[in-house]
């Protein structure tokens, strides 16, 4: 099983400000960075900032802490698996105004992305999220208490057969964006994701 070691960690679309103390993770965005293919907007944005370690086990769960001072719209932070600009994942908590908050995830696969989200109360500025891979099929759940888990989605990359680039993500979208997120309590473990019996 392999160890999601912060210091040999490795960056797309590496920030201006970033710091790994105390066995976590603090990322501050530039603005102006997003993941985002094609659908419905027509546009293409590929800079989010995503620190990563590249993943050959097939059959694994990681877990993560996640905190952040979000105040910007779209402002978000999370976990992502980016094989290339075409095929990625990428989960977080966005910013939308003082009232609300987009709890989501995309996938994009042959260049098109998708969005699920579900709104939750603004001042949320704690989440855990577990990711499980099963060859390329993968779960994600999140807890906001690091105890009880709900799944978010399952989903499938096409291109994540093979290697897959576990990360952990940030970025403001908005050009007058930019927040502090910190990455800590990382635990990489055997798949905790069960098979359905049928």
């Amino acid at each position: 099983m392999f160890e999601f070691k912060l210091e040999s960690g490795r960056w797309f679309n590496e920030p201006k400000k970033h710091r790994i103390e105390r066995d976590q993770l603090v990322i501050v965005t530039d603005p102006g960075t997003d993941f985002w293919q094609r659908t419905y907007y027509g546009f293409q944005n590929d800079n989010a900032h995503v620190f990563y370690q590249t993943v050959e086990d097939r059959s694994f769960t990681v877990t993560v802490k996640v905190t952040f001072n979000t105040h910007s719209l779209f402002d978000q932070c999370g976990v992502a698996i980016y094989q290339n600009s075409d095929c990625w994942f990428k989960a977080g908590i966005e910013y939308r105004n003082e009232e609300e908050a987009w709890m989501g995830s995309v996938v994009t696969n042959h260049g098109y992305s998708d969005w699920a989200t579900t709104m939750i109360e603004a001042g949320t500025s704690c989440i855990w999220y577990r990711l499980s891979r099963r060859e390329s099929d993968f779960q994600l759940e999140s807890s906001f208490d690091g105890v009880d888990f709900k799944q978010m989605r399952i989903f499938h990359l096409f291109d994540g057969g093979e290697a897959v680039n576990i990360g952990l993500l940030a970025c403001s979208p908005s050009d007058q964006g930019s927040f502090e997120a910190v990455f800590s309590d990382i635990k990489v473990e055997d798949c905790l994701w069960q098979a359905h019996e049928i």
